[in-house]
């Protein structure tokens, strides 16, 4: 490929609109905008190629990118969604401080050229829909959570439509529950990993499909690997001779969240974990970092359980054989 005729798009999405920016490799380019509809990703498919960009770039946006980023891949075109803050750091960088939709879109493009950030293959549709009801159902949890809350200050009719609204709640999560174990049980590869994630004491069913769906990486992997994606891997903050604390940072929240929990209950009633976690009490450490500590442990097993296949009966003492 001609260097200089190397093409990178940037496309910034918001509810309504798509704004592009096609940067060439000298510097040039040009911009588009279309409609976020079926029928604008079409219209920017049929632009795009006319373009014959190397790489398509998206920020993450809360869900608003989804159909379009699915369509472009469906349709062959290489394109990566890419965390939002990096994109601001690079713009600060670059000393572009304004902020609009066509800015955007042309930092994008100049964070393509640059970065290079790597191609992922979409996520297979039945993953796609299991993380939708995922989310759907914290939702729900959310908002029984909240409804419960207001229940025990309301009084009379008022407090009577809340334990209304309490009962549908939780009929509609009993629904998605239904929903999910449906999707599990249709794939053979979904219940074998669920199968093995819950063998381990402190993985819940939900837990266990929050990693299928949303880090479905889990057991490709290595080490080093899967802890920087999920978000558990500590990073030094050292300068000179100052050693600072060390802190884990970005990966995918929602993994984060749920590993969280599982080893907040794996601490008391999972053998291996509980042992580790008192170790490091015992050791001094602060609860919150030995929890993150567990975090950390759990993931690693629970990556090496799915590598080998392996029960968490079939474990090893440690807990699951090293990785590469």
């Amino acid at each position: 490929m001609d260097e200089r005729r190397d093409c990178c798009i940037g496309i910034d999405v918001s509810k309504a609109t798509l704004d592009c920016a096609a940067l060439q490799a000298d510097g040039t380019g040009v911009t588009q905008s279309f409609v976020n509809t079926a029928t604008g990703h079409q219209q920017l498919l049929g632009w795009a190629r006319t373009q014959a960009p190397s790489l398509l770039v998206v920020e993450a946006t809360g869900g608003y990118e989804a159909a379009m980023v699915a369509a472009v891949a469906t349709a062959g075109l290489p394109i990566t969604v890419v965390n939002p803050r990096q994109v601001r750091d690079l713009a600060k960088a670059l000393g572009v401080l304004a902020k609009t939709d066509g800015v955007d879109a042309r930092v994008l493009a100049r964070f393509a050229q640059l970065l290079r950030p790597v191609v992922r293959a979409p996520k297979a549709e039945e993953l796609a829909a299991l993380e939708s009801w995922l989310v759907r159902r914290r939702q729900l949890v959310d908002m029984l959570a909240a409804e419960q809350q207001r229940h025990g200050l309301a009084r009379g009719r008022i407090a009577q439509q809340i334990a209304q609204h309490l009962r549908w709640l939780q009929r509609q999560i009993a629904a998605a529950d239904d929903d999910l174990n449906g999707m599990i049980e249709r794939s053979s590869l979904m219940q074998r990993k669920l199968d093995l994630l819950t063998s381990v004491p402190g993985v819940g069913r939900v837990t266990a499909c929050s990693l299928i769906a949303q880090l479905p990486e889990l057991g490709t992997l290595n080490e080093k690997q899967i802890s920087a994606l999920a978000g558990v891997c500590p990073y030094n903050r050292d300068s000179g001779t100052v050693r600072g604390r060390r802190r884990i940072w970005g990966g995918r929240a929602r993994v984060r969240a749920a590993l969280y929990m599982a080893a907040l209950v794996a601490s008391r009633h999972n053998a291996v974990i509980r042992a580790f976690y008192q170790h490091l009490l015992a050791a001094g450490k602060p609860k919150k970092l030995a929890l993150v500590a567990c975090m950390h442990k759990l993931l690693l097993i629970l990556n090496a359980m799915l590598k080998t296949n392996s029960m968490w009966r079939e474990a090893t003492p440690a807990g699951a054989p090293r990785t590469a």
